[in-house]
């Protein structure tokens, strides 16, 4: 198989990956802010950093993922006052409501999600270590990193000095040294969280939260840090200047080796934004659409590129899971081998840099050879097809719950279809064709699909 290869942000070209310790790979995420509800933008991201952790757990002893959450922000103080609920409340709500959808999402659990609150102490020590070394200073208040202070400002994002206040989020203070200097430390009013600090009670600035929790989960270099595409600039742009700041690495790879970042979901061609009115919840689409189908959808694309969001490629997705799940129901029967490993094409295909799409090709490849091979073969395919979909986080549903055969759904009268059912037997067996259609349509209109298999009868919701 093909060494890895991954477009590596920092540098900005497709590198082979060569981890730091073959034996351990660690990976970090910035994972979200817990005041609303995720949105399709932010499941994007997640299940990107998903199937990388899988992949590479396809091919390490050992890989440790960690994504952290961010639970002190402007944004969740103004929600919470808006909402009249007190902080934790709010973020413990959300935080549960994410770690649901993104389950639901066939997202596996990181294996440390560290809260930025339960990190302050090591926050403080990260600023204190970067004021005595004269890379940020106090205003107002207020700790600034100064960004002419590390001369390598700007390798991430390839923004020069004029550019970087652009899309920084921060409106521009008269005590700023640089437009580009960003808060690590800002003052809290009495009515707002805070904490004691060697420069007045306060809270962590944004930037500096995912810099102490990565190096205190993970230890300094790590190898893989990822995030959407919107955050190249400014926060982890920050996180290396402030990290390799504090440490003296010469290098920005000594904090983070390799960066990947994925592309904006959009909405007929246009970013998604609230403004625009076009954010899609994955608390809504849940209600709508199963978890596996809406990450089928999201991985259909290549991760570096756009996806544009829209019903057509969540029904595409359907059909095609549907699809598989049909020919898995044929094979339902014969065992599963758990020790046939997932497809040499699948890992391929995911060697450069994760192409998806070229991963889904082949499992369909797999899923007709399936449906078209001797009997000797089934087990065989059968077993590559589930383990090469767990790698991609799908089919991995019973055929049977899937597609819904026998369904108990409260909405469904089981014992009603089963006597229509048997009915429709008797009228077949009578060659009473007309009354067996009539039969099946009265089904149908019932949103129940039926299926003859040999000398039994069976049905699933078609809902």
């Amino acid at each position: 198989m093909s060494k890895f290869k991954i477009h590596n942000t920092l540098g900005h070209k497709k590198e082979v990956f060569i981890p730091i310790d073959e034996n351990h790979i660690r990976i970090y995420a910035c994972g979200p802010t817990v005041y609303n509800y995720a949105h399709i933008g932010n499941a994007r991201m997640a299940v990107v950093c998903d199937l990388l952790v899988r992949y590479m757990r396809s091919l390490y002893p050992k890989v440790t993922y960690v994504s952290n959450i961010t639970d002190i922000d402007d944004k969740i103080i103004n929600t919470a006052l808006e909402s009249n609920i007190p902080i934790n409340e709010l973020t413990s709500k959300y935080e549960k409501i994410y770690n649901q959808n993104m389950s639901a999402l066939n997202v596996l659990q990181p294996d440390v999600q560290p809260r930025a609150t339960e990190h302050i102490k090591e926050m403080i020590e990260l600023i204190d270590k970067l004021i005595k070394q004269n890379n940020a200073y106090i205003a107002e208040k207020h700790v600034l990193f100064d960004v002419t202070s590390y001369k390598n400002y700007g390798v991430l994002s390839g923004r020069n000095k004029e550019d970087q206040i652009a899309g920084s989020r921060v409106e521009v203070a008269n005590y700023k040294k640089n437009s580009g200097d960003f808060i690590l430390w800002k003052p809290s009013t009495d009515d707002q969280p805070g904490w004691k600090s060697p420069w007045g009670r306060g809270r962590p600035g944004w930037h500096i939260e995912c810099s102490a929790m990565s190096e205190k989960t993970l230890s300094l270099p790590f190898d893989i840090h990822g995030g959407g595409l919107d955050l190249t600039f400014p926060h982890h742009e920050n996180e290396i200047a402030q990290s390799c700041a504090a440490h003296n690495f010469k290098e920005s790879k000594d904090y983070a080796k390799y960066w990947i970042h994925n592309g904006f979901v959009t909405m007929d061609g246009e970013k998604m934004s609230k403004s625009l009115g076009n954010i899609f919840l994955v608390d809504d689409l849940l209600k709508e659409y199963s978890g596996e189908t809406l990450r089928l959808a999201l991985i259909s694309t290549h991760y570096r590129q756009p996806l544009n969001w829209n019903s057509k490629i969540i029904d595409q997705a359907k059909k095609n899971l549907d699809r598989i799940y049909r020919i898995l129901k044929e094979v339902e029967e014969i065992p599963l081998d758990i020790d046939i490993p997932a497809s040499e094409n699948i890992k391929e295909a995911l060697s450069d840099d994760l192409n998806s799409s070229k991963a889904l090709f082949e499992i369909n490849l797999i899923a007709d050879k399936l449906s078209k091979c001797k009997e000797s073969e089934k087990k065989f395919l059968k077993s590559s097809l589930i383990s090469s979909g767990k790698i991609l986080g799908i089919i991995q549903d019973s055929p049977s719950s899937w597609l819904k055969y026998g369904s108990n759904n409260d909405n469904i009268d089981s014992k009603m279809i089963e006597e229509l059912i048997e009915k429709r037997k008797i009228a077949r067996k009578e060659k009473q064709y007309t009354e067996a259609d009539n039969i099946r349509d009265k089904l149908n209109s019932m949103g129940i699909e039926i299926e003859d298999k040999n000398d039994d009868t069976i049905w699933r919701s078609k809902n």
